[in-house]
């Protein structure tokens, strides 16, 4: 089975109760489109997964991040590939988060992250977010 490297930002930031928020994004493409991801990509031959990171928040989103540390790697099956997918907890240094891809986009409280539709491996995602808010 071919594997697909990928980097997925969850960008943090607080709302205006000063409660922390990350930013999904929904897809509006392909098998899963209106799905919901973290935003990030694929990881381009030279690059490291922070450098990835930066380049595909840019072009996807039209913004600036930092990449602020290591949250987990997903390793997930789907039916057509292996996905491999680097995450970081990233933050807003630039801009303002514009959807230049996707279909929708929206903050969501961390204690009520699993109100959209989280695709597969992004669930995943969701229980190391959890996990480290323990």
């Amino acid at each position: 089975m071919k594997t697909i490297r990928v980097v997925a930002a969850v960008i943090k930031s607080v709302d205006e109760n000063g409660e922390p928020v990350v930013f999904a994004t929904q897809r509006g493409y392909g098998d899963y489109k209106d799905w919901w991801e973290f935003p990030g990509g694929k990881i381009e031959s030279g690059e490291t997964p922070e450098e990835a990171l930066v380049r595909e928040i840019r072009e996807e989103l039209d913004a600036g991040i930092a990449v602020d540390r290591y949250l987990t790697t997903v390793e997930y099956d789907y039916p057509a590939f292996h996905l491999s997918m680097d995450c970081f907890w990233c933050s807003l240094t630039e801009g303002h988060l514009t959807l230049l891809e996707h279909e929708a986009a929206k903050w969501l409280p961390l204690h009520a992250m699993r109100q959209v539709n989280w695709l597969p491996a992004d669930l995943i995602v969701i229980e190391a977010i959890e996990a480290s808010l323990r």
